[in-house]
């Protein structure tokens, strides 16, 4: 039995849902800098490119968010930490906004909506992000989620450490 919480959804030992992520923040953090590219030059290039970003950042999102929620229900010792809770709760909202986004965009056209709401709301996407970017940490940095507990643990044996035996930290 490991002291640190597991991920459930991995290769090896390696979880899949940090693997992700970075491919959705980056996706919605590109959607506002080329928001804020059309805002500067009107250029109808970046409103397009916006709306493909937002396109691209919700699908992978998605993806993300299997290997999360596999980890979350997988694993009762995460569910139990508030920071899990805030991140995925988070990441959700930031996910429904981005959608909603999207629809405004291709529904009513990508620079009408830029003009209007369109860059707000990427930018409340993009301050969602940092928070639960936070708490992701929190969970990794703090409490360990994912990490393996002795050092050449290969995350398939139970871990043992040079003092205390089975399940104890060495001193």
């Amino acid at each position: 039995m490991s002291i640190n919480p597991v991920s459930t959804a991995k290769l090896g030992t390696h979880p899949l849902h940090p693997m992700l992520i970075p491919f959705p923040v980056a996706f919605l953090v590109g959607a506002l800098v080329t928001d804020l590219a059309f805002i500067a030059t009107g250029d109808g290039f970046w409103a397009r490119a916006s709306t493909w970003l937002i396109g691209a950042g919700v699908v992978m999102a998605l993806v993300a968010a299997a290997a999360g929620f596999t980890d979350f229900f997988g694993e009762p010792r995460i569910r139990a930490l508030n920071d899990a809770w805030y991140h995925m709760l988070g990441n959700l909202t930031a996910v429904v906004i981005a959608l909603i986004n999207f629809v405004l965009r291709y529904g009513q056209g990508a620079e009408a909506t830029i003009r209007s709401w369109g860059w707000i709301l990427s930018l409340v996407v993009v301050g969602i992000l940092l928070f639960t970017g936070w708490k992701g940490w929190e969970m990794v940095y703090s409490h360990h989620v994912a990490v393996l507990d002795a050092p050449g643990q290969t995350g398939s044996e139970p871990m043992t450490t040079p003092r205390g035996g089975p399940g104890r930290r060495a001193a």
